[in-house]
Formats: C-alpha cells, sequence, structure tokens
C-alpha cells in the first residue's frame, strides 16, 4: 500500500539535459553570421568607395535581358536563403535567453513564445521591449535589402540589349548592418543571466525549472490537460480526445488570424493593381504593360509579357533610397512578421509531438538536437522551406528595378506584376490553410494534451528518466494513478477516475 506518497520528482528531477551540443551549434551559426554580416559590410564599403553613392559592382556579363533576369532571380533566392540560415541561427540564441529571462521573473508558461512579441521586463532589457522591437524591424529590413542587393546593369546605351548582372552596394551595406545587429543584441541577451538549459526540449526545460525550485508541481493533476488550468483541477476520468492547438494556446489564435490577414492583404494588392491598370491606362504617376492579364500571359516566372504597373521614386538620391526602403518595408514587413508568428505553431505543434511518444513502443527520449527535430518534425521542415520560398516569391510579384548604367544607379522604378501577385497570393493562402488546419486539429487518445505548457508538463511527469513512458502507474480506491516511468506502462482505464499519489489508497502495479 502507497499512502501520501511523494513524487519522485523531487529526487529525479535533477536530471535534465543542460544542451551543451546545442549550444555549441548555435554559437557557430552566430559566428557565420557575424562573418558573413561583416563580408557584406565590406563588400558594401568597397562599392561605396568605389562607385559613389550609386554604384554597384558588377558580377556577370550577358547578352539577354531574359538571361540575366533568370540569374538575378536565383541569385536572390539564395540570397533569401543565406539571411534566412542566419536570422534563424540567431533567432536560436535570442529565444533561448528570453525563456531564461522569463522564468527569472516567474512569466514563463509555455516552452515556445512569440519571441520578437514577448518582452522581458525593462526597457533597456537585452530581451526588453525596446531591443525586440528593434530585432524585429533589424528582421524585416533584413529580408527587404536581399530583395534589392542584386540588380541588372545596362553597359551601354548602343546595345540594349548586353546587361550584367551587379550588386549595389547600400542595400548590401545596410544588410551586413542589419544582422550584425541583430547578432549583438542576441550575444547581449546571452550574457545578460544564466542560461538554465540550452535544449529546446521543452522537457528539459520544465526539468530545470523544477530542479531550480521556479517550478513546483501541483497535486491531484495527473489527468488534467492544458485546457483545465482555469478550472480547480482534481481527479477526473481519462477523455477520447484532446483540445486543439487553437483552444489551448491564445496567441496561437492571433497568429492564424494574423495569417488570414495576409492572404486577405495581398489579395486586395492584385485587386488594386488590376483596377489602375484597367481605370488608368493614362496616367502620369505610372507606366503601364500593353498585356491584359489572360491564361496565355499568366505564369510563375515574370515572362516577356506580363500584366504589371511600374512607377518611379521621385526625389534626390536619398530621398529615392529611403521612399525605396519604405516600399519595400511596407508590402514585405507583414510577410516577414506572419512568417515568424508561424515558427510559434510549428514549435507548439512539435512540442506536443514529442510528448505524444511517450504512449509509443519506443518511448518518448527527451534530450533532443534542435537540427534532429527540424528534419523529423514535417510542419518544422515545411516552414523551414516556405521561409526563403515565400520571400523568393514576393520578390517575383513586388520588382524594384534597381537600374544601372555603365555602373552607376540611374534609376529605380518598381513594378508589380498582377500574375506574379495572385501566385504569391494563393502559395499564401495555402500556407494559412495548412497552419490553420494545424491548429484545429485534436489529438486523439487519453493522454494529456499539453503542447509545451510547463507547468502541465510537470504535473504529468513524475518520474524523469533519459527516456520515459507515460500510462497506468497504480490502481487505487476510489482513485488511480498516471504518471511516467523508465520502462513501458500499460494503458489508463477509460472506466477509471485518476489523481496524484496521496488522493486515498494506491496499489502499485507490480
Amino acid at each position: 500500500m502507497i499512502s501520501d506518497a511523494e513524487s519522485t520528482v523531487n529526487t529525479t528531477a535533477d536530471f535534465y539535459y543542460h544542451g551543451l551540443t546545442n549550444r555549441r551549434y548555435a554559437l557557430v551559426g552566430v559566428a557565420c553570421s557575424s562573418i558573413l554580416s561583416c563580408l557584406f559590410i565590406i563588400a558594401g564599403i568597397i562599392t561605396f568607395a568605389n562607385h559613389s553613392f550609386l554604384g554597384v559592382t558588377k558580377l556577370l556579363n550577358l547578352v539577354d535581358v531574359d538571361e540575366a533576369a533568370q540569374v538575378q532571380g536565383v541569385l536572390i533566392l539564395i540570397l533569401d536563403s543565406i539571411v534566412m540560415l542566419c536570422t534563424e541561427s540567431i533567432g536560436f540564441v535570442h529565444s533561448v535567453s528570453l525563456r531564461s529571462a522569463l522564468a527569472s521573473e516567474s512569466r514563463l508558461r509555455f516552452n515556445t513564445n512569440l519571441r520578437l512579441l514577448t518582452a522581458a521586463r525593462g526597457w533597456y532589457n537585452p530581451n526588453g521591449a525596446l531591443l525586440n522591437g528593434i530585432s524585429a524591424a533589424l528582421l524585416i529590413i533584413s529580408y527587404s535589402s536581399a530583395s534589392v542587393v542584386v540588380c541588372l546593369d545596362q553597359n551601354n546605351s548602343e546595345t540594349s540589349r548586353a546587361v550584367g548582372v551587379a550588386i549595389a552596394g547600400i542595400p548590401l551595406l545596410i544588410l551586413g548592418v542589419a544582422l550584425l545587429l541583430q547578432v549583438m543584441i542576441a550575444l547581449s541577451g546571452m550574457r545578460a543571466l544564466k542560461i538554465l538549459t540550452w535544449s529546446s526540449s521543452p522537457f528539459d526545460l520544465t526539468a530545470a525549472l523544477v530542479h531550480h525550485a521556479q517550478l513546483t508541481p501541483t497535486p491531484f493533476r495527473c489527468m488534467r490537460r492544458v485546457s483545465d488550468l482555469d478550472t480547480c483541477g482534481g481527479p477526473t476520468k481519462p477523455q477520447e480526445t484532446q483540445p486543439s492547438a487553437w483552444h489551448a494556446y491564445p496567441s496561437i489564435r492571433k497568429v492564424i488570424i494574423f495569417l488570414w490577414v495576409i492572404v486577405a492583404a495581398c489579395a486586395g494588392w492584385a485587386v488594386l493593381v488590376m483596377y489602375v491598370w484597367d481605370r488608368f491606362p493614362t496616367s502620369s504617376l505610372f507606366e503601364f504593360s500593353t498585356y491584359p492579364l489572360t491564361l496565355q500571359t499568366w505564369s510563375f516566372f515574370r515572362s516577356a509579357r506580363p500584366n504589371a504597373i511600374v512607377y518611379w521614386m521621385p526625389g534626390s538620391d536619398l530621398e529615392v533610397g529611403i521612399l525605396l526602403y519604405l516600399n519595400v518595408i511596407f508590402l514585405q514587413g507583414p510577410l516577414t512578421l506572419g512568417l515568424h508568428c508561424s515558427e510559434l505553431i510549428a514549435n507548439v505543434i512539435r512540442d506536443e509531438r514529442q510528448w505524444r511518444y511517450a504512449t509509443r513502443r519506443k518511448g518518448l527520449r527527451v534530450a533532443t538536437n534542435p537540427l534532429v527535430s527540424i528534419l523529423n518534425h514535417p510542419i518544422c521542415l515545411i516552414l523551414f522551406i516556405a521561409k526563403p520560398f515565400l520571400h523568393w516569391m514576393f520578390g517575383l510579384s513586388f520588382s524594384v528595378y534597381v537600374n544601372a548604367f555603365n555602373g552607376t544607379l540611374y534609376d529605380i522604378p518598381i513594378a508589380m506584376f498582377t500574375a506574379q501577385i495572385w501566385n504569391l497570393c494563393i502559395a499564401l493562402f495555402i500556407f494559412a490553410c495548412f497552419f490553420t488546419f494545424v491548429a484545429l486539429r485534436r489529438p486523439s487518445g487519453p493522454q494529456p494534451a499539453a503542447y509545451g505548457h510547463l507547468q502541465t508538463l510537470a504535473d504529468l511527469v513524475d518520474e524523469w528518466s533519459p527516456v520515459i513512458w507515460w500510462g497506468h502507474k497504480a490502481n487505487g480506491i476510489p482513485y488511480c494513478h498516471a504518471g511516467t516511468s523508465d520502462h513501458p506502462l500499460p494503458d489508463v482505464k477509460m472506466d477509471c477516475v485518476y489523481a496524484s499519489p496521496g488522493v486515498g489508497s494506491l496499489i502499485p502495479l507490480s
């Protein structure tokens, strides 16, 4: 007989993975980001010094304009991918330090948070609202700069078809500065406080919080899921289905709504371009293509017969540059923030999927490698691929023609391509549908859903080991007990009422 038994958390919670391998990977990524940002800055300064404010550095000489445009598109996709890898490495360090900062303030609720929209206290805190807002602006500037770095350089006026692919110095310089500042903010947050664990696993973080007395398991909640937080708790029967992430994590609802707002805004953008093209064919503010939008002119890549409108940036050189960035940031900023916020859904579903391994044959392996978790989890992998791809699609639909003549920029027309905007809208629609479905899906089975909620995991996991299983642990009158073990456990009994040890008399399974 076991009466008033103490949870084994007190004796085993000191086992958790400190994530030193994760820290090594993250710091290598940050170091590579620092090196790349410095190279971008040096290349931008050299271009600026040799070719003045509007100078470019030529990379390739080509004859055909269409071929040069294709090379330009490939280079932009490569640059978007590089920016994504750099910002993901920086973001991992920033998110780990933010978790520790929130935990030190007793405000950490979930393993995954909206990194740039959740702040620690203090305006001058490296994880505070001010620097988080600056980091969000720098993230947008990074992707916006990548969209305008590669340009086409016309060699001379006599052979207008002879063009080259060139690098604009000022956008490259701004890209390097934006990445370097993000690195500095992330490293300052890392050095400002003690990191409890570098592991991305919610179980390592929960064990670390329990071990450091920053989280205390609540009794009688061994069958209570995250959606039961507002209830009084106590004994309960297992449920056949679990709540969705939409219902369990309020911030996910805001992310889904924001994604659909982006889809609607993109559709409105396409409709506006079509309206302007159709209603104002003689406007002095725009230059129009003469090709209507039909099935013949519709294509994924920009064709030689596009339906588009083109307008120029007015003012002096400095004013042109400022207006150019404001245009790109205004349109690309919501896309960047939407993709960033989608990380919340992907990581929360990843945390729940990892927890549900505890009822499978091989059990739950607590410590995880962040690279393996991305590659093994389809949603994280989809988001990892979608980020540079959707930014690239934006570059196809909204093109800043940073045209150059004999190595110097001479005008900056901006083109909006109707078919490519609709393509982007369709891709965003599919992206939003997928993440909405994932957020609304309800897991089946009696295992209580946690979605990375740390207090819920602390209540459910009563025995820690490198590999754990969850299930029925003890019979009892009037209540049974469910929990975790270092060996496989039988399934819980759907007709029994479960509570933590200490409620009634519990008889351990032999």
